[in-house]
């Protein structure tokens, strides 16, 4: 039987909550044996590549699940192993299609005539009645 990534059977890959398994199909896996094919470190870059913001939680959920185990019974070896492949990749993205603006805008208001012109109020002088 195949594990599927779909949402009312997130609970049959371990590790691999509803909003990992939308990023996972969003991506092209939506089997375990398509994250297999992958592997980990190819999966989590996917993901990464669309444009989510994963956090190392779903590189170790990704092992987990093909090692099928919790994802905190990863050794310290192998987390490091699979930070520095995921380093290494990130590294050869490219950089972000966006720019940062180059300094902060000001607007800048010239003042009209009836504004500098003297306003009424309750307490002036009435004008002189003749």
């Amino acid at each position: 039987m195949t594990d599927k990534l779909d949402p009312k059977q997130a609970d049959k890959l371990r590790n691999i909550g509803p909003k990992s398994a939308a990023w996972l199909r969003q991506v092209g896996l939506r089997t375990r044996e398509d994250l297999a094919a992958a592997g980990t470190v190819e999966a989590f870059m996917r993901v990464k590549r669309a444009g989510f913001k994963p956090t190392l939680n779903l590189l170790y959920a990704i092992e987990g699940a093909l090692q099928d185990c919790h994802w905190q019974e990863i050794s310290d070896e192998r987390r490091s192993e699979l930070i520095l492949a995921a380093d290494a990749a990130t590294a050869l993205l490219p950089p972000p299609r966006y720019k940062p603006a180059a300094a902060p805008v000001t607007t800048t208001q010239m003042a009209r005539e009836e504004d500098t012109m003297p306003v009424p109020t309750l307490f002036d002088e009435p004008a002189d009645r003749d």
